[in-house]
């Protein structure tokens, strides 16, 4: 159930990057945690965070949860399809519902993060 190929930090967000762009979401332990998702807050195109930053919030059923993200960079896309549908991040935690595509400052940030096994330790 844990993609072996994203990192992943401790706060439940992963990221996979392709050709210097990383593509992020929330792992289905975070969705499974939150319930069903009723909301999603994006960023705006052309935003930038440093490694750590909020960059958004998921709103669910049970409470509402920023979102972190796993490495330096600028904001190139949005899954609009989030706005109209929050529940893909429910349903599809690491396919249709990816949140952020961002253009990465450093590739070497993501060294800091979890493999799939690490995260899956701190898990148990």
């Amino acid at each position: 159930m844990i993609p072996k190929d994203l990192k992943y930090t401790e706060s439940h967000e992963w990221i996979i990057v392709e050709d210097g762009v990383g593509t992020v979401g929330i792992t289905h332990h975070a969705q499974d945690q939150l319930g069903d998702i009723v909301f999603v807050d994006l960023p705006e195109i052309d935003d930038s965070f440093g490694k750590g930053d909020i960059f958004g919030s998921v709103e669910s059923v049970k409470s509402v949860s920023d979102l972190y993200i796993p490495a330096s960079g600028k904001v190139l896309e949005i899954n609009e399809s989030l706005l109209d549908s929050p529940e893909l991040l429910n349903q599809e935690p690491y396919e249709d519902g990816w949140i952020v595509k961002i253009q990465l400052e450093d590739v070497e940030e993501l060294d800091d993060l979890m493999d799939a096994g690490e995260y899956e330790d701190q898990l148990d």
